[in-house]
C-alpha cells in the first residue's frame, strides 16, 4: 500500500498543499492523521479491517516525506543552509530506531509493537507544531505556472528519472541482501553490522557534503558510477572483508545521489512548486522502485546473485539520463534565481 499511494494519492496531496500555499499546515495535518491512523490500526484484529485502516493511513503517511523535503529545501533556499547536515539526522534516527526495535522485539510481543510505532508517530505530530512558516516566498499563480510546467521541463524530468533509476537500483539489495548473507552463513550480529556500515557511511557523507565542489549533476553521476561498481562486485558474492568495504559505498550510491538530487531540485525547481516537484519525484521513485522490486524477484528466482547485474544496468541507465540532461540542469530557470551558496 505505501508503494501504491506514492504514485497515486501522494502527488494529489502535495499538489493540494502547494495550491493552498500551506506547506506547514499540510505537514501538521498529515502527521496527526498518521498518528491517529496507526492508532486505529492497532485497535483492529481482523485482517480486512487492518488492511483498510492501514491503506487509509498510507494515503496521508507517505506524503509526509516529500512534504518535509519540500519544506527543508525551502529553508535551504531561503536561509542559505546546507541540505546534507540537515538530512543526516534522518539517517541517524534510522540507526537508533533500528537498534531500539531490535531490542524491543525481544521484550514486547509482536502484536504490541504497533503501539510503539503509533507513539513515535504521535511524537512526530507534536514536533510538527514547532515548524515555522517560511516567509519571503513570492505569491504566484500556481494554477497557471505550476500544474504542467514541470512536465514540460526536460531538465526536471531528467532529474527525477535519473534519481529514480539510481535509487531504484538498490531494490535487490534492500530485499535480498539479508537473505543472501544468512544463506552464506553470516550471523545476525554480522548482518546488522553490515547494514549499519552503510547507514553510517551516508551519515558521514551528509556531514561533509557542504565541502563538495562538484556540480550537483556530477554528484549524481558519481553516485551512479559508484552504484554500478558496487552491484557488479556484490554479484561476485565477495568475502566478508570485501563486503564490508562495499557496504561503505552506500554513502556514495544512496547518500551522494540524494545530496546531488536535492541540490538540483533546489536550484532548478521554482520555490512555489517545490512541493509539487517533490511529489513528482516521490511518485517517479515509487513507480521505478516497485517495478525494480518485481523485476529483482523474478531475476533472483532464476539467477540468484546475478540479480545485481540488472541493478547495475539500472544505475547505468540513471547515469546516462543525468549525463544527457547535465546541460539543461546546469542553470536555474529564469523565474527561479538563486545565490551560488544556496543548497550547499
Amino acid at each position: 500500500m505505501p508503494a501504491v499511494t506514492r504514485f497515486t494519492v501522494l502527488p494529489l496531496v502535495t499538489g493540494l498543499a502547494e495550491r493552498r500555499q500551506s506547506l506547514r499546515s499540510a505537514i501538521i495535518i498529515t502527521a496527526f492523521a498518521t498518528a491517529v491512523g496507526l492508532t486505529v490500526v492497532g485497535t483492529q484484529h481482523q485482517a480486512v479491517l487492518v488492511f483498510v485502516a492501514f491503506a487509509a493511513t498510507c494515503c496521508l503517511w507517505t506524503p509526509m516525506t516529500p512534504l518535509t523535503d519540500a519544506y527543508a529545501l525551502r529553508g535551504v533556499s531561503h536561509y542559505g543552509l546546507n541540505y546534507g547536515p540537515l538530512r543526516l539526522w534522518g539517517s541517524a534516527a534510522f540507526v537508533v530506531g533500528a537498534l531500539a526495535c531490535g531490542l524491543l522485539v525481544d521484550v514486547i510481543a509482536p502484536e504490541r509493537l504497533i503501539w510503539v510505532i503509533a507513539t513515535l508517530a504521535g511524537l512526530s505530530a507534536l514536533a510538527s507544531l514547532g515548524l515555522r512558516t517560511i516567509d519571503g516566498l513570492k505569491k504566484v499563480d500556481v494554477r497557471q505556472r505550476g500544474r504542467s510546467a514541470l512536465f514540460r521541463d526536460p531538465g526536471f524530468l531528467g532529474i527525477i528519472l535519473a534519481s529514480a533509476l539510481i535509487q531504484g537500483s538498490h531494490a535487490a539489495y534492500y530485499i535480498f541482501a539479508s537473505i543472501v548473507w544468512k544463506q552464506s552463513g553470516l550471523g545476525g550480529l554480522t548482518i546488522a553490522a553490515l547494514w549499519s556500515l552503510g547507514v553510517l557511511a551516508e551519515i558521514v557523507l551528509f556531514a561533509v557534503s557542504p565541502r563538495f565542489t562538484l556540480a550537483p549533476a556530477m554528484l549524481v553521476m558519481t553516485g551512479a558510477l559508484a552504484a554500478i561498481a558496487r552491484w557488479v562486485i556484490t554479484a561476485q558474492d565477495p568475502p566478508i572483508a570485501v563486503l564490508a568495504i562495499v557496504q561503505l559505498a552506500h554513502g556514495l550510491t544512496f547518500g551522494l545521489t540524494q545530496v546531488g538530487t536535492m541540490s538540483l531540485m533546489v536550484h532548478h525547481v521554482p520555490g512555489h512548486v517545490m512541493a509539487r516537484g517533490q511529489g513528482y519525484l516521490a511518485a517517479c521513485s515509487g513507480i521505478v522502485a516497485g517495478l525494480a522490486s518485481i523485476l529483482s524477484g523474478a531475476v533472483y528466482a532464476r539467477y540468484g546473485q546475478g540479480v545485481y547485474y540488472a541493478m547495475a544496468a539500472m544505475a547505468g541507465s540513471g547515469a546516462m539520463v543525468i549525463w544527457l540532461a547535465r546541460h539543461r540542469v546546469a542553470t536555474a530557470p529564469a523565474d527561479h534565481p538563486h545565490s551560488a551558496a544556496s543548497g550547499g
